[in-house]
């Protein structure tokens, strides 16, 4: 392939301050394979054109109004673009934002070699990405003297077992011996959300929200499953449903 056919990466810039977009879509004109797609001045805007433009790399500003950038990853759940490069003012945040996902952050004022190298930061992540892309239709479940291959999209919910996880698929269920947090990754955002550090659900499952006795929300499967819904993943899954939010 040569370097006319290799595809440029796809970036979007989300900042509340013209300023700043300004001069990051400057700096990305200079960037080598590099094209913008598109700015945002809110949260809401990004989640918005993250959807529906499937960039490869977004610098997301951090404090914005109403809904700011930690709300933005929160909301997009397995939705989240390759490469994630936070910008902000302040360095309190930089240990949160590495551990919602990012993959860089920069801290105003910065410079052209700073930006240079999270740049190239995030080509090697989309170029892992893209190799790793395709999602398996089916999980491996080894158990003594057998091989079992459950099919994804049978999969109603998964529970976290101590060090295993359990997949539920209609009246079976399967053990293997992975974390929640990989088994995400093999999942497809778009058909599964967590809802609970300990459950994944296949929205296609859902069939009710419920406020449950203990004050909390509840979700309901088709199969009658209910599974408490934290509030730390509730405006995820309400988001991943096309909920408005609910208090």
């Amino acid at each position: 392939m040569t370097p006319d056919t290799v595809r440029k990466i796809r970036a979007l810039v989300v900042d509340d301050e013209p300023l700043a977009r300004k001069n990051v879509i400057l700096l990305l004109g200079r960037s080598e394979g590099v094209e913008v797609i598109g700015e945002c001045n809110s949260g809401a805007g990004a989640i918005a054109a993250i959807r529906k433009s499937r960039p490869d790399l977004v610098f997301l500003d951090v404090q914005m109004p109403e809904c700011d950038g930690f709300d933005v990853l929160e909301l997009l759940g397995g939705e989240i673009p390759p490469a994630i490069v936070f910008v902000t003012a302040y360095d309190r945040y930089a240990l949160k934002a590495f551990e919602a996902g990012a993959l860089d952050y920069l801290l105003k004022p910065f410079d052209d070699v700073r930006f240079a190298r999270a740049i190239e930061r995030a080509r090697e992540r989309i170029a892992q990405r893209t190799a790793a892309s395709q999602k398996p239709d089916r999980i491996v479940v080894k158990s003594t003297g057998s091989v079992t291959f459950v099919k994804i999209a049978d999969i109603d919910w998964i529970e976290a077992a101590d060090y295993y996880a359990c997949l539920h698929s209609g009246r079976k269920s399967f053990l293997l011996r992975r974390s929640m947090s990989e088994l995400e990754q093999d999942l497809d955002g778009a058909k599964f959300c967590r809802i609970h550090r300990s459950a994944i659900v296949n929205l296609d499952r859902v069939r009710q929200l419920r406020f449950g006795r203990d004050g909390e929300y509840e979700v309901l499967l088709e199969d009658g499953t209910s599974l408490r819904l934290s509030r730390s993943h509730r405006k995820a899954l309400q988001s991943r449903l096309r909920l408005q939010v609910v208090p």
